[in-house]
């Protein structure tokens, strides 16, 4: 049978419990296999009792000593109740040095003190007990995340000043450098929030007109990595002429903030058109247009296009690319089987091939194909071409080489370029 003996208002604070005769403390920790979190209990004495009812400090104090023991014990391993037990006296029972000096040795979780209001400049000096002066039964987690923040930023050598300590809150990255960012001017100290503003400010203005294209090679929501890092270089450049007395820190956090924003408006809009309407950029008249086109990948999926429907050729294409491409299917066919060409798109070596029927099969023979092979430059390399071919056909990608035939020949020049 197990009675609660004492508890305080904060539910996580060790609670104090009687089963059958047996006191005991017991704290909830971590977390089982399942992600179920974790009870432990160990024995404590009447005296043990008698503090922890009367000292909320040395109560903390306990349980942040207790606590690594508890990690210890991982998902499905027991507490080791002796070393637990051993920690009683010292913690509850000795004079303040002592308690410093335990603290000293042992391992314990800060983070949990400073959430419940210990004095942080104490701590680092050693001064735990003294600390623990102003502790209160309620934590304040954000206090503690803003501590870890700060240290693990001081561990690498970034000191923040007051502009640049605003800058991460604006940006909601202040405690969590891989939060994606977003705009939060109430996190912002009033008083610095106009200095906040004019930083944001250089950074629209230097990559105004700039956007982050769709990658569908990645899946339909990927976005060109070329392009999230050009703007990145661009607003990082300018931010730093502008406010060179900014650390790297906030500098990041505003070009991170930037990309995001042009993330999302791509992924919220469909997939792009690279067609221009009307335009003739190949030098080919309409009738070189393509009127039907059979998208094919390499699973045997078959998607026809036909130019009277209400999207062009390349943003189905794309869209196709977007729903279809993954680790194992990185090749995609265009193919016009009317005029007997195509394009097929290697994903997985930056590279395309550019069919064209030489001979048509007669008398149950197969065709002659010419397949001439050129290397691409990324996703924008790649819906040049695409385009180029629906405007097109094969002719119009003449200007797009040099196409190779040879195959050794292609590979030695596809050798080459990557390995510069």
């Amino acid at each position: 049978m197990r009675d609660i003996v004492f508890t305080r208002r904060s539910g996580w604070i060790p609670n104090v419990i009687r089963e059958d005769v047996e006191l005991k403390l017991m704290l909830g920790a971590g977390a089982d296999a399942n992600h179920e979190p974790r009870t432990f209990t160990f024995s404590i004495g009447e005296a043990h009792l008698a503090v922890i009812r009367e000292d909320l400090a040395r109560h903390l104090l306990l349980w942040s000593a207790v606590l690594p023991l508890c990690d210890d014990a991982g998902t499905r391993g027991r507490l080791d109740e002796n070393a637990a037990v051993a920690l009683l006296d010292p913690v509850l029972l000795a004079a303040p040095a002592d308690v410093d000096a335990l603290f000293q040795r042992i391992r314990w979780d800060r983070g949990r003190l400073i959430a419940h209001g210990a004095d942080i400049g104490l701590l680092e000096r050693g001064q735990v007990y003294a600390a623990m002066r102003a502790a209160t039964e309620t934590s304040n987690g954000k206090r503690a995340q803003e501590y870890h923040a700060n240290r693990r930023r001081a561990e690498r050598g970034a000191v923040l000043g007051p502009l640049d300590a605003a800058i991460l809150k604006y940006t909601g990255q202040y405690l969590h450098g891989a939060t994606v960012p977003r705009r939060m001017p109430d996190a912002v100290d009033p008083a610095l929030l106009p200095e906040v503003m004019r930083v944001i400010a250089t950074a629209e203005q230097a990559c105004a007109g700039m956007r982050i294209g769709r990658d569908p090679r990645r899946g339909k929501r990927a976005t060109d990595k070329r392009d999230w890092d050009r703007m990145a270089t661009t607003v990082d450049a300018a931010v730093r002429r502008a406010h060179p007395e900014l650390v790297d820190d906030a500098v990041r956090t505003v070009s991170f903030l930037m990309c995001s924003e042009a993330t999302d408006r791509s992924r919220s809009t469909p997939m792009e058109d690279d067609e221009e309407a009307g335009g003739d950029r190949a030098g080919f008249g309409e009738s070189a247009r393509k009127t039907i086109l059979s998208f094919t990948d390499d699973k045997g999926v078959e998607k026809k296009w036909l130019s009277d429907g209400p999207r062009t050729a390349s943003a189905e294409f794309w869209e196709f690319v977007g729903d279809r491409s993954a680790g194992d299917n990185e090749v995609f066919t265009i193919e016009d089987e009317e005029m007997g060409e195509g394009i097929q798109l290697h994903f997985y070596a930056d590279s395309i091939a550019r069919i064209t029927t030489v001979h048509e099969g007669e008398g149950g023979s197969d065709p002659e194909y010419r397949v001439e092979y050129s290397l691409v430059d990324g996703i924008g390399g790649y819906r040049n071409l695409v385009s180029t071919f629906v405007r097109g056909g094969c002719a119009a990608l003449e200007q797009h080489g040099p196409w190779i035939s040879d195959v050794d020949e292609f590979e030695r020049a596809r050798r080459r370029r990557d390995a510069q």
